[in-house]
C-alpha cells in the first residue's frame, strides 16, 4: 500500500504531540535543516576512520602531528574534491605520502581505500528527534534540506534516513554561503536555517536574513567551526531538534 507523504507528516505529528489539523500550513515559511550530524550521525565516522588510519602510520608519525597533517590536506583539497568521504580518502593517502616520504606500503594505501568504501556503506542512525521536527515543520511551511558533499553519497543517505519524502525540495550544494541562502529563501515571508556547524549553517544563513538556529553535536569537524554570532533575535541554540517545533511556534506567535 502506498502512504502518501501527507499521511506520513500527519502520523509523525501525532507521535510529537501535536493536533492532526493544526497549524495552518503557510507555503511562503521556509523552515531549512542541515544534515548530516543535524539529522543524522556523521563526523563520529570520520573520527573512528582517523583513528584506524593513525593506528596504520603510528611507526611514521605520532597522532596529533598526523592529525595536523591530514586536516591541512583536508584544507587544502577542499577546492578539487570538495567535502565527503571521497575528499577524506584522498586526503589521507597524499597524507600516507607525506609521512612515508612516498615509501608508504600499498597494503597501507590498500587499508586507507578500504576504510572509505566502509565509510561509504555505513548505516544511517537520525538524531534524537529528528523524523519529528521535520514532520512537524512541514505542516507550518515548506521544508527543505540544505547539504554539502558528495552527491551520490548524500542521496544515498537520505534514502536510507527514510527522510525523503518529508521534503519540499533537496539541495546538494558544493558550499554554504550567503548567497546559497538568499537564492534559497527568496520571496519567504519566514525563513528558518537549523543546523549544527556555525559556519556553514548559522551565519551565512543569519546574514542572508533568516533565523538561524544552532544545534550544536557532540563532535564537529575543525573546518566547520567558527565563533557565535553576536545575540540577536534570529540567533537561537537549542539542545537538540525535539525542541524546534516550540520555537518555531514561538517565532510564529502560534
Amino acid at each position: 500500500m502506498i502512504v502518501s507523504a501527507l499521511y506520513r507528516r500527519a502520523r509523525a505529528a501525532a507521535k510529537a504531540g501535536l493536533p492532526k489539523d493544526a497549524p495552518v500550513r503557510d507555503t511562503n515559511r521556509v523552515f531549512a535543516f542541515d544534515a548530516d550530524d543535524t539529522l543524522w550521525h556523521n563526523e563520529k565516522f570520520f573520527r573512528l576512520t582517523q583513528e584506524r588510519f593513525a593506528g596504520l602510520l603510528a611507526d611514521h608519525a605520532e597522532v596529533e602531528t598526523l592529525g595536523a597533517k591530514l586536516l591541512a590536506a583536508e584544507r587544502r583539497n577542499l577546492g578539487h574534491y570538495g567535502f565527503g568521504i571521497k575528499g577524506f580518502t584522498l586526503s589521507m593517502i597524499e597524507t600516507a605520502l607525506e609521512v612515508t616520504d612516498r615509501q608508504v606500503p600499498g597494503a597501507v594505501i590498500a587499508e586507507i581505500l578500504a576504510a572509505g568504501q566502509e565509510m561509504l556503506r555505513h548505516p544511517i542512525e537520525l538524531l534524537p528527534g529528528a523524523e519529528e521536527a521535520v514532520a512537524a515543520l512541514a505542516e507550518r511551511g515548506r521544508v527543505i534540506l540544505i547539504t554539502k558533499g558528495d552527491l551520490l553519497d548524500q542521496e544515498r543517505k537520505l534514502a536510507q534516513s527514510g527522510l525523503g519524502d518529508a521534503f519540499d525540495a533537496v539541495e546538494i550544494v558544493s558550499d554554504k554561503t550567503e548567497a546559497t541562502y538568499a537564492r534559497l529563501f527568496a520571496g519567504s515571508t519566514f525563513a528558518l536555517m537549523a543546523g549544527n556547524s556555525m559556519k556553514s549553517d548559522i551565519l551565512p544563513a543569519l546574514a542572508a536574513g533568516a533565523h538561524g538556529v544552532h544545534v550544536p553535536h557532540e563532535t564537529t569537524w575543525a573546518l566547520e567551526e567558527a565563533e557565535d554570532p553576536a545575540a540577536g533575535p534570529r540567533f537561537h541554540r537549542i539542545a537538540t531538534l525535539e525542541a524546534l517545533p516550540e520555537l518555531v511556534d514561538g517565532l510564529l506567535g502560534a
